[in-house]
């Protein structure tokens, strides 16, 4: 397989009531208090589940695919493992290239200079409804399909459909509602998982007397504060109007937004619970915010990150072990109940060749799924899968807790939204929040910025 080299990024999702409950449960016992190394437990790339096909893919002998997607660095290796299996089941030749931040633009760009790449994968249920509205999307044949209906709750399959025609496959989800700590950092201030939002910032600011910077914040990379705001504002506001405002039916000047801001500011305003303040927080860039926690797993340069399961293929790159060094809370309660926001990755078809369609029905199979599954850093919302092929007990109780919601489940706000509202790198939400953290006391100001540029968005 060939690669180029990509941006880093990965989003993420939606969960209700029966999530919140069982992951809840799982992470309590999973990274509450044991180490993470029982008999269960397997390393990365130790296969779990049997190798033997489950799928039959035709024969690709001589044909070139390329495929576009938002991975790199550990990411993009370990989706590498993914199509080199299927080059090798299939004879095809499969060339994985960049897409940066800005997933709408870069396929925007190539669809319309008539170059697409074969398949694509999307993070965003917004811009996979408004390509399909374009007609750009090839919908799923039937093999695809076949796969889809055994593997995947109507749920997910729906989040892959646009007006009754089925074009996505969600072949990564990601839990968004975790906050990642230093074991060391909280021995050594004496504090415990906290379970709400007071509760948090008590924590925090035992920490930081304690001589650790608390939270390490993502500032950089604007989707990070998207989803400190997402979690912030389903718990707070409830889900109603979660669904509400992720529509634009309400406005973002409604005082439920204020209200959000307000709370958000309470971490963002206290210059020293934040890894080198505000403007130290602007400056870093996802992959730094978890390594700044877990590089030195002994003298931390910061106690705490949040951010989905993803980031276990980021702390892979220290040398911290996960359910040792490094465990996870769900993300406190603000309002009655805990939060959990959900995401994912679809692949889409842009050709209507063989090739892509057989990638894509590989892509919905146990046997893709379990490829990454078994490295780590992954989740996928194929019910089919063994959970056993996850490579320790924090991984796997996250997966079941999403398999275990089944349908109940909200995604992602800013992944519902038009591209250039909720997922265009210096533009609308992401760039309105980088302002925010900036200057958490302007809570109107954001307000406005935020409601200007959905607006335009959403063509209001």
């Amino acid at each position: 397989m060939r690669t180029s080299v990509h941006a880093t990024r990965s989003r993420a999702a939606r969960a209700g009531a029966a999530l919140v409950a069982a992951l809840a449960l799982s992470l309590t016992a999973a990274c509450g208090g044991g180490s993470g190394d029982g008999d269960g437990d397997k390393g990365p790339g130790k296969s779990t589940q049997s190798r033997k096909p489950t799928v039959d893919l035709p024969k690709l002998d001589g044909e070139s695919l390329q495929v576009a997607a938002v991975w790199t660095g550990e990411e993009q290796k370990r989706f590498g493992k993914v199509l080199e299996e299927f080059e090798k089941r299939t004879g095809a030749e499969v060339d994985l290239v960049p897409t940066g931040d800005n997933v709408a633009t870069f396929l925007g760009s190539k669809i319309e200079g008539g170059a697409p790449p074969d398949v694509a994968m999307l993070p965003q249920v917004g811009v996979l409804k408004q390509f399909a509205e374009k007609g750009w999307l090839k919908p799923l044949d039937d093999a695809t399909r076949e796969q889809l209906d055994k593997n995947f709750s109507q749920g997910w399959r729906d989040l892959g459909a646009h007006e009754g025609e089925q074009y996505g496959v969600y072949f990564k989800a990601a839990n968004k509602s975790l906050v990642w700590y230093n074991t060391t950092a909280f021995e050594n201030a004496g504090v415990s998982e906290p379970k709400t939002w007071d509760e948090f910032l008590e924590t925090a600011r035992t920490i930081s007397d304690s001589g650790v910077q608390p939270v390490s914040v993502g500032g950089a990379d604007g989707w990070t504060l998207t989803d400190w705001f997402e979690n912030i504002y389903l718990s707070q506001a409830g889900p109603e109007k979660y669904d509400r405002l992720a529509r634009h039916e309400i406005k973002w000047t409604d005082p439920s937004v204020k209200e959000a801001l307000t709370t958000l500011g309470e971490l963002f305003g206290e210059k020293r619970l934040l890894a080198g303040g505000n403007s130290g927080a602007l400056r870093t860039e996802f992959p730094k915010s978890v390594t700044q926690v877990f590089a030195d797993p002994q003298a931390p340069k910061a106690a705490m990150v949040y951010e989905g399961d993803f980031v276990a293929v980021n702390i892979a790159d220290t040398e911290a072990k996960i359910g040792e060094d490094a465990k996870v809370f769900p993300f406190p309660a603000v309002g009655d109940k805990a939060p959990v926001v959900s995401a994912g990755d679809a692949a889409v078809a842009l050709k209507d060749g063989k090739g892509a369609h057989a990638l894509l029905t590989f892509l919905a199979s146990t046997d893709a799924a379990a490829i990454w599954a078994e490295q780590g850093g992954f989740i996928s919302p194929n019910k089919e899968l063994d959970t056993s092929a996850y490579p320790d007990e924090v991984q796997r109780d996250i997966a079941e807790a999403l398999i275990a919601a089944g349908d109940d489940f909200r995604f992602d706000m800013s992944d519902q939204a038009p591209a250039s509202f909720g997922g265009t790198k210096g533009e609308g939400e992401w760039k309105a929040l980088q302002d925010f953290l900036a200057d958490p006391e302007d809570v109107e100001g954001a307000q406005r910025e935020l409601e200007a540029a959905a607006a335009k968005a959403y063509g209001d």
